[in-house]
């Protein structure tokens, strides 16, 4: 035996090896942390509070009071074009991957590897929601790794579409704005399915600083800049 069919033999026994020992870690992982998750069939009865609404006697809208701006809107009624923008934007391999994305966990492993930067989150939008819904926003390895097998247990529970219409509806996006429903009416006073492409492209790269970027926002720091 030659010395190249050697070092290729001793490579491939590496690699067999690593998988194996990959295998097996995650399904310990998985064995110690599935019992201590929740339960992801409560999603199927996410209540999405609405804020109090006061209208004249016409029916125009007055106010709104509460925390939170909401307005819960069905999967048919959010325009095809702004669920192809934030997929675009945050997880365009959604209706490709079960819950997980291992090209963008290697992409983001290797960017923090190489420059010692978390530039990219490695998250889809199932992980999105599972932290949103299930865990605090703490940044450990340990909360990705509930991440990951929440949201492979969402992806077992609810569709696709499902996953999306829970995800555009509680996505934080500024100014006390939850859902693309209520951000749309914030920063453009419009229903989703009036928005432009560009109010559309707008709320989908809202999610990584929705505080920082939203219009409303860099509205008031160009007046500053001005003054």
């Amino acid at each position: 035996m030659n010395l190249y069919l050697r070092i290729v033999l001793i490579l491939a026994g590496i690699v067999v090896a690593g998988l194996f020992c990959a295998v097996l870690g995650f399904y310990g992982v998985r064995a110690y942390y599935e019992p201590r998750l929740p339960s992801v069939e409560s999603l199927h009865d996410l209540k999405l509070g609405i804020p109090l609404r006061v209208y004249s006697q016409d029916g125009a809208l007055i106010g709104e009071f509460g925390a939170e701006r909401r307005d819960p809107l069905r999967y048919e009624q959010i325009p095809q074009r702004l669920i192809h923008a934030f997929l675009a934007a945050e997880d365009d391999r959604f209706f490709e991957h079960s819950g997980v994305d291992l090209q963008g966990l290697l992409r983001a492993s290797f960017v923090l590897a190489t420059t010692g930067e978390k530039r990219q989150g490695g998250s889809t939008i199932t992980m999105q929601l599972a932290r949103n819904v299930f865990l605090s926003p703490e940044r450990s390895f340990t909360r990705k790794i509930k991440e990951i097998l929440l949201a492979l247990k969402i992806e077992r529970e609810l569709s696709k579409q499902q996953i999306l219409e829970l995800y555009l509806n509680r996505i934080f996006l500024g100014n006390r704005a939850y859902g693309v429903g209520a951000a749309a009416q914030v920063y453009f006073g419009k229903d989703v399915d009036q928005l432009s492409l560009g109010e559309m492209a707008t709320l989908a790269g809202l999610p990584k600083a929705p505080s920082r970027d939203n219009p409303i926002e860099i509205g008031r720091a160009s007046c500053r800049e001005r003054v």
